[in-house]
């Protein structure tokens, strides 16, 4: 009995709910079951240095496929993009704000995109604020998931997402139009001010491996959609992620790259994998 004890107190000690995850953008899976391990690392979406480190390299060398939230290379995932920007019900952007809030955000929008909030009237107003990503940076563009293509294409393996884009959309048909839209207008009216001020705080914790500090810093966002929508940004799908990431690493060793806010956390893919019996530990 003592035995048993001391080794619930040891797991609880490494694992335990309440404890605060490693410094780290990579994870080794093994254990519960798996012949070899697969590796899960957290991404961010734009950046000014998208180069892998030397262990991110051995990891995707290691494995033999590429997981990403979306198949990125899937040709027709374009043109279904496309069919699920538009918001339900026929709502448009010149609807949920007054007149005068719309043509703020046209004549930002004309400013930072050379295009009319007209052409994006029926598009849901975060993927509106998504296309402006690039524009919170102060350099040229880069992206993680691009980096991770081109090595699993140079090593002839195949790219597969864990979710499609319907079910990536569908989320933002669940947050409130209304709040999207309040938000798009709030960075017009900033000017990106306070939109580039966060990302930039989040590039510098991303660069310091900071998981748990990304999660936090969403959590703190001024920005409504990041903060008060947890569940549906990151929680819900982690745990719907939970089946694929086990079934898949049992079939063969794979390279899994989602957004490094998705790691952390209770409900983060990390400590989900955990209590499914699986060893999931930093490699630093």
């Amino acid at each position: 009995m003592k035995y048993l004890l001391l080794v619930a107190g040891l797991l609880t000690s490494l694992y335990g709910n309440s404890q605060e995850l490693e410094k780290s953008l990579l994870w080794k899976i093994s254990g519960n079951g798996l012949q070899e391990p697969s590796y899960i690392f957290g991404t961010i979406h734009a950046t000014c240095d998208a180069s892998l480190d030397e262990n991110t390299i051995k990891a995707l060398q290691e494995t033999k496929q590429l997981y990403l939230e979306l198949d990125m290379d899937d040709k027709a995932m374009q043109m279904q993009m496309l069919k699920y920007m538009k918001m339900n019900n026929d709502v448009k952007l010149s609807t949920l704000l007054s007149a005068e809030d719309f043509k703020i955000v046209d004549e930002f929008l004309k400013k930072h995109m050379n295009m009319s909030a007209k052409m994006f009237d029926t598009f849901k107003p975060f993927v509106v604020s998504s296309m402006l990503l690039p524009k919170m940076l102060d350099c040229k563009f880069q992206s993680v998931e691009s980096e991770l293509i081109k090595v699993t294409e140079k090593q002839g393996e195949e790219i597969y997402g864990l979710e499609d884009i319907k079910d990536q959309m569908k989320v933002f048909d669940a947050i409130p139009y209304q709040v999207q839209a309040d938000e798009l207008l709030k960075t017009a009216k900033s000017d990106l001010k306070q939109d580039k001020e966060e990302f930039i705080k989040l590039l510098e914790i991303y660069k310091d491996k900071d998981i748990e500090g990304m999660l936090k810093a969403m959590d703190e966002s001024e920005n409504k959609i990041s903060s008060e929508n947890q569940d549906l940004l990151l929680n819900n799908r982690n745990k719907n992620w939970i089946p694929i990431i086990s079934e898949t690493a049992s079939k063969i060793p794979t390279f899994f790259g989602v957004g490094a806010g998705h790691l952390a956390g209770e409900e983060g893919v990390i400590k989900l994998l955990r209590k499914e019996g699986f060893i999931v530990e930093p490699v630093q």
